[in-house]
């Protein structure tokens, strides 16, 4: 049949983006995991080699078999074959979205074989079983844009609500993954489970600025806007040198940055191609004294999401 097999690039995802703990994230133009899919004969989800980390090939216990078979449970078609080898290049537990990029890989992946019944927005709820399986919660936040590209919020979750938002074309972003492995899980266990009124506050305004900078596509509004007054307090101790970090690189020429999801990677959002890789070179500089193994990334803000080719 044609475009019986494709091959699938899942971006990593940087999520919360400071203010917006749960509701925002951003997509990345690299890194991102790898599929190679194809209908099959075969009932139901097969995978029949996973590259790269030491995950499951059971489809119940794999984030891409969840997430896809969530997807034919709707569909009403549950025994439709999907095979799947799937090379993992973003690093579990990294903090950028390595669930995410699995889930949402799969899912556009098998709907694109299945002849496209479902929009990409309603692909995000069937990624997030896959977050589920992964982290407990079923949360849209990488998720979203990892399948819709460029920043995506969520204004809800019950009703599942999620608009994209506009991405500045001059804005790039620069990680700092750290090798050691925070768990979503324990980093959400940290966390206050009640805010003080005027920690709220001035979250919300936060939010809202760096919203309406996006639009506005004032890189002075974005930089006073990323700032996590929360989460961010509570959870800097569990990242080497995360202070330091944000301080130098501020300096560098960055706009701001933050915690990316739950750690222990760092991100920082510049404008400019110059400026993101001078951001590079500051977090090298204070990263390569510490005798802590680091990866950095550079990157265009990936408007597109999931991408798919033929093999």
């Amino acid at each position: 049949m044609e475009n019986d097999c494709i091959k699938v690039f899942a971006p990593a995802t940087v999520a919360n983006v400071a203010c917006g703990f749960d509701v925002i994230g951003l997509a990345m133009e690299a890194p991102g995991d790898e599929f190679i899919m194809r209908r099959s004969s075969k009932p139901g989800v097969t995978i029949t080699k996973v590259h790269g980390a030491n995950l499951s090939t059971d489809p119940a216990q794999n984030v891409c078999g969840v997430a896809i078979q969530a997807l034919l449970q709707k569909l009403g078609n549950p025994d439709a074959g999907i095979e799947l080898e799937l090379f993992k290049n973003i690093t579990p537990g990294s903090g950028i979205g390595s669930s995410a990029a699995s889930s949402a890989g799969a899912v556009v992946g098998a709907n694109h074989l299945l002849g496209e019944p479902f929009t990409r927005k309603q692909l995000v709820r069937f990624a997030m079983e896959g977050e589920r399986l992964a982290s407990g919660a079923a949360h849209a936040d990488n998720v979203a844009p990892a399948i819709l590209g460029g920043f995506t919020l969520v204004r809800s979750y019950k009703p599942l609500d999620i608009t994209s938002l506009h991405t500045p074309g001059e804005l790039w972003v620069t990680v700092i993954h750290p090798q050691i492995e925070v768990k979503t899980s324990d980093a959400r266990e940290i966390l206050k489970q009640k805010v003080l009124m005027t920690d709220a506050i001035r979250q919300w305004g936060n939010v809202g600025a760096l919203v309406a900078g996006l639009y506005q596509e004032n890189y002075e509004l974005i930089s006073r806007a990323l700032e996590d007054v929360i989460v961010e307090p509570v959870r800097a101790i569990l990242i080497p040198a995360f202070y330091e970090l944000k301080v130098k690189c501020k300096e560098a020429g960055a706009l701001g940055g933050g915690i990316s999801g739950s750690g222990p990677s760092v991100f920082m959002l510049s404008k400019g191609e110059a400026n993101a890789r001078n951001v590079a070179e500051m977090m090298n500089t204070v990263y390569a004294p510490l005798g802590v193994d680091y990866k950095i990334h550079v990157s265009k803000i990936n408007t597109e999401g999931v991408k798919i080719s033929k093999v």
